[in-house]
């Protein structure tokens, strides 16, 4: 499918890795582990496993407690000997995330042309109260629909729709703007037209489709949807 910029009314973005930057949790292990990236490496796709199986086994939990638990699993099965207070210091991080350098600007363009932006995020409620005031964004949002709210999380199709509902706009005249393949893909599989964001020059992952654009940055986007 191609991307038809001329449809879409309506700009929602996922939050971490797309708006801000999750390696900033790297640093906070630094302090902490004698070899932080795989640590960081691994507690990020284990809680992103746990948010994938709690979907089909109806375990939902929020975000945050996700992460914490994949955040001990990760410590655990490198040995590092770190205490609950630290590891919750640790874990603290992801309410002051710092925001990439093209997403201000971008947001400010698209709101400026008359598009409605939304966060559409895993993260619950007060993560994302938290990463929009860290981030200075919250005066170019039009609001964030957490999977809290159905307690259901990304990819499942039923979180995009509601998104949709609450944005008050048809399902196609969205493109849902993010780093994460699995995103663009739940996106797509909704009825969304999705924007892969892929600042480091990775490859596609080879199944289930392409997203309908690829961006390097939020700069693209606004080049890509007309004023």
């Amino acid at each position: 499918m191609s991307f038809d910029p001329e449809r879409v009314t309506t700009v929602t973005f996922d939050s971490y890795s797309t708006l801000v930057d999750v390696e900033a949790a790297e640093r906070a292990l630094a302090d902490r582990v004698a070899d932080p990236e795989p640590v960081s490496r691994l507690w990020r796709s284990r809680s992103l496993a746990y948010t994938f199986v709690a979907n089909q086994i109806d375990a939902y939990q929020p975000f945050y407690e996700m992460n914490r638990d994949a955040l001990q699993y990760a410590l655990d099965a490198h040995g590092a000997d770190v205490t609950i207070e630290e590891r919750d210091e640790i874990l603290a991080v992801y309410h002051e995330l710092d925001v990439f350098d093209d997403v201000r600007d971008g947001l400010a363009a698209l709101t400026d042309a008359g598009y409605d932006c939304y966060v559409v995020s895993n993260g619950n409620p007060e993560m994302l109260a938290s990463m929009v005031e860290h981030a200075g964004i919250g005066d170019l949002l039009e609001d964030t629909v957490s999977a809290d709210e159905v307690e259901t999380f990304k990819p499942a199709a039923e979180l995009y729709r509601h998104a949709a509902a609450r944005t008050g706009t048809p399902i196609d005249e969205i493109v849902h703007v993010t780093a994460g393949w699995f995103d663009v893909l739940g996106a797509s599989h909704a009825g969304m037209q999705s924007a892969w964001v892929d600042r480091k020059a990775t490859p596609w992952e080879p199944f289930a489709g392409d997203p309908d654009l690829t961006i390097g940055d939020f700069h693209d986007l606004v080049d890509a949807l007309p004023a």
